[in-house]
């Protein structure tokens, strides 16, 4: 037995795969729905279960299932074959990591030195030259001993191209589906990777957040979205949007998963340093599993940001629900207000738009091939109107274009003022006078219907993430709930390098409410 399962890991090494895995007859004995990292782990090391089975389980699904959802862009070719390295490691003794053999999906606007395509779902990609070497996290996740399944539909350009656009919508990968309800939108811009974990088609995925890309689409899917401070995850090898407020995160089901993922891509890149250190250096090295702590409410102190209700009374409803469990839970709340918070949004919109133009000529220029600055990609778009511009344009891109350099009074202004009103008299200022750990807000209200004539639409809408986004600080958002059958979330939002306080203040939410519910409308896919 010994040897025939060594030759049969040779053999996908090789790519010979003359044997088949029977993803079927696993998934019926251990149901992957829902399934946890540290589960799939006990049945690893059990033997009951190899990372070659489970890529062939969560590919079956894919194609079973995501022909309704279009999450996802791309499946990586050579998800076998390292799966099969890493069974062949387990074999040995050797187990790198939590992450040992599990499969992970990315957005396709984070780089991998492979065989697939890093495009930002935009076509004039598609033949850019292969990235010389994989994003850092991406390098980080290999080393952990993941395996790579493949890339996740987006809104194209970190949905930063048309003030009208879909969100999950891209050239090159169609519209991306809300799993809960299929003519609702997924949110963006990580679309792809927040319905491909709700939907159950992969564990965990990595999103990028300049504001809200992570914990929109997290929150409208049903599943926990962690969007760390600046400067913890290298943005080295990811397709730029804005420097100043730009991270990946990672996206679960559960925040266990999360916190797992988070530590696996936390590193000190030396090429990307950020100055976010208020408290000292980040400590890469920080075991955030061990915050997983079930009673980390009790006696935490949290400010509740009342300014985000009012606009909902359902949402409100269940928010008030929400209050009465932490407290249940042993917390302290406290209503507290942000004096700025509806101040810095024009200047952050100014900081976008001209770090926008000068990060992705400068990511543009390095990566080579045809379409190398924004002017040329602009006038792509014109070209290609039919393919890339059929529901919406690209206003956003042609006012980037417009902008100066970095050195502009305009744009040094902006962002002082937008980093100033969001930090230090924002989320710093409230934090210490009200000695919180912690401040929590909706992250938003149930998903609209999808629009490709008129884009999405924002009315009545309620999102939270521009605190955190904007001041660079970190926040997560946990299942709070659901409306009329769609999701919401509930966000917590700390100080920079706050990760650790708020995995333990939002597992202890996670394990006290059970919101987590699986899309019901995968039963009718099959």
């Amino acid at each position: 037995m010994i040897i025939k399962n060594k030759i049969k890991q040779l053999l996908v090494i090789f790519g010979m795969v003359f044997f088949s895995v029977n993803a079927s007859e696993v998934e019926s004995k251990f149901i992957v729905e829902e399934m946890t990292i540290v589960a799939m782990q006990e049945l690893m090391k059990k033997g009951d279960l190899t990372s070659q089975q489970l890529v062939k389980i969560y590919i079956n699904r894919i194609e079973k299932i995501d022909g309704k959802l279009n999450s996802m862009i791309e499946i990586n070719p050579d998800a076998l074959a390292i799966a099969a390295k890493m069974d062949e490691e387990r074999s040995q003794g050797k187990v790198r990591s939590a992450m040992h053999g599990i499969p992970f999906v990315v957005k396709d606007n984070i780089e991998t030195a492979d065989k697939m395509k890093t495009t930002a779902g935009s076509l004039a990609l598609l033949n850019a030259p292969t990235p010389k070497n994989d994003a850092f996290i991406i390098k980080q996740l290999r080393e952990s001993g993941a395996v790579l399944l493949g890339k996740t539909n987006l809104s194209e350009w970190a949905n930063f191209r048309s003030e009208h656009s879909s969100s999950g919508w891209s050239g090159r990968g169609g519209q991306t589906h809300n799993p809960y309800i299929l003519d609702r939108s997924p949110c963006g811009s990580s679309s792809g990777s927040g319905v491909a974990v709700s939907a159950n088609l992969i564990a965990v995925a990595v999103g990028t957040e300049t504001d809200g890309s992570i914990i929109c689409p997290s929150s409208i899917n049903g599943i926990v979205g962690i969007k760390p401070t600046l400067g913890l995850l290298s943005r080295n090898g990811i397709i730029p949007l804005a420097h100043s407020q730009d991270t990946a995160g990672p996206m679960a089901r559960t925040v266990s998963d999360a916190a797992i993922m988070l530590q696996a891509m936390a590193a000190e890149d030396v090429n990307d340093k950020v100055d976010l250190t208020q408290n000292g250096q980040i400590n890469f090295s920080l075991d955030y599993t061990k915050y997983l702590d079930k009673e980390g409410l009790d006696g935490a102190r949290i400010g509740v940001a009342r300014q985000y209700f009012g606009r909902n009374a359902e949402l409100d409803k269940m928010l008030e629900q929400n209050l009465k469990l932490m407290q249940k839970q042993g917390a302290t709340l406290v209503d507290v207000e942000f004096p700025e918070l509806d101040n810095f949004g024009e200047a952050e919109y100014e900081v976008l738009l001209y770090e926008f133009k000068h990060d992705l000529n400068k990511y543009l220029k390095s990566r080579g091939g045809e379409f190398n600055t924004l002017e040329k990609l602009i006038q792509y778009n014109k070209d290609n109107a039919d393919k890339e511009m059929p529901y919406f344009n690209q206003e956003i891109f042609e006012q980037a274009q417009a902008k100066g350099e970095l050195t502009d009074d305009l744009y040094v202004n902006s962002l002082k003022k937008s980093k100033y009103l969001s930090q230090e008299k924002g989320i710093d200022a409230v934090m210490t006078e009200h000695k919180l750990d912690a401040i929590v807000a909706p992250s938003n209200t149930p998903s609209w219907m999808i629009d490709l004539i008129y884009g999405d639409s924002f009315g009545g809408f309620v999102s939270s993430s521009s605190l955190a986004a904007v001041s660079g600080y970190a926040s997560i958002t946990v299942p709070s709930g659901f409306i009329k059958e769609m999701p919401v979330g509930l966000s917590f939002i700390g100080g920079a390098y706050s990760e650790a306080m708020l995995i333990k203040l939002a597992y202890a939410f996670e394990q006290a409410s059970k919101a987590r519910r699986k899309p019901k409308l995968l039963k009718t896919y099959k």
